[in-house]
């Protein structure tokens, strides 16, 4: 056994000397999986799930169970809270390894180089401790997104419990180990806002919304707007010639991805792939971008075992530590 991946001692390496900046395009399938009647079908779901998350790492997820207008009613406090002055946000700033607060324009990819032309809001529950805005501030934002928080942990849970039998885990296997009830709960929901791009913006070099990476959590799902597109993912397969695929929003799907986290635990048979947003171009819709994204990362205090023990085992905490160091605390090469 060894203590880290193969991936992960060599992607910084490998997003380096890609530089995440090729521009050819795929037409590979990003599929689209009903959840509907989830129960009565979880077996035929199970199968759909990991034939699309085996092949690309990526899916969309419809009939999820999350009403559009409790999204729709998280995408408004998004908007309303991005909109405050620039003075009464500088009040929750991001608190550094704890992944709570707001940031703008500080998250640099070691794949390009450059800021992240967005800024985003950060929710840990058991972090939160004075940055949530005040009902004065933003009144009912903090009540939604708690809410709409929860809802997604569900999803989550469900997508990641046949994942887990797929594994040889029990059902709940997952679940337990991202307990919201726990102080030491790390999953997390993000907002995001990237910004409008204007015309002087769109000829310029290594300017991206988000450059290439890939997620430390074990599933992200992210919510998209119909029309402010730009997510592209790159499965492994077509790595060496950089052909990216597109990942098109609409407002009922919800885009999942498989991380490292869980690439790890189920021994590499579930990809972490590489994904990017690209800057609009010519023609192309030019103004503001927003998205939200949660990302299921197991507590603090959980121990990541793989099922056929191809890895040692590693703390969560540990783990998410690790990942961050490898992309963040060293000099692109």
């Amino acid at each position: 056994m060894t203590n880290t991946s193969a991936y992960d001692m060599t992607e910084l390496n490998r997003e380096a000397a890609m530089g995440g900046l090729g521009t050819e395009t795929t037409d590979r399938e990003v599929r689209r999986i009903s959840l509907a009647d989830f129960e009565s079908r979880r077996d035929r779901i199970a199968d759909e799930l990991w034939s699309a998350a085996t092949d690309i790492g990526f899916f969309q997820v419809v009939d999820h169970g999350i009403d559009l207008a409790q999204v729709q009613h998280a995408f408004d406090m998004s908007e309303k809270f991005f909109a405050l002055p620039g003075e009464v946000k500088e009040q929750f700033p991001l608190k550094k390894g704890t992944n709570v607060g707001w940031e703008f324009m500080s998250q640099v990819r070691p794949s390009v180089g450059t800021p992240d032309q967005k800024e985003s809001y950060q929710v840990t529950l058991p972090r939160m401790d004075g940055l949530w805005p005040s009902e004065d501030e933003l009144a009912g934002f903090r009540a939604i997104l708690l809410d709409f928080e929860h809802r997604c942990w569900e999803l989550a849970m469900n997508i990641l419990g046949c994942f887990a039998e797929k594994l040889g885990f029990d059902r709940d296997f997952f679940t337990r180990a991202h307990d919201p009830a726990s102080s030491t709960y790390q999953s997390t929901l993000r907002l995001l806002h990237y910004y409008a791009f204007p015309d002087e913006m769109l000829d310029q070099d290594n300017v991206w919304r988000a450059g290439a990476h890939t997620d430390f959590d074990a599933l992200t799902l992210l919510f998209q707007r119909a029309g402010q597109g730009g997510l592209q993912v790159l499965p492994g397969a077509e790595a060496a010639d950089q052909a990216w695929t597109p990942v098109e929003p609409s407002d009922e799907a919800i885009t999942c991805n498989i991380g490292d986290m869980l690439m790890r635990w189920s021994d590499d048979r579930l990809p972490s792939n590489f994904h990017r947003v690209r800057a609009p171009r010519r023609g192309e819709y030019q103004g503001p971008r927003y998205t939200i994204a949660y990302f299921a990362q197991a507590n603090t205090d959980v121990l990541i075992e793989s099922a056929a023990g191809k890895y040692e085992p590693i703390t969560a905490a540990d783990y998410i530590a690790a990942r961050l160091s490898a992309n963040f605390d060293k000099k692109k090469p």
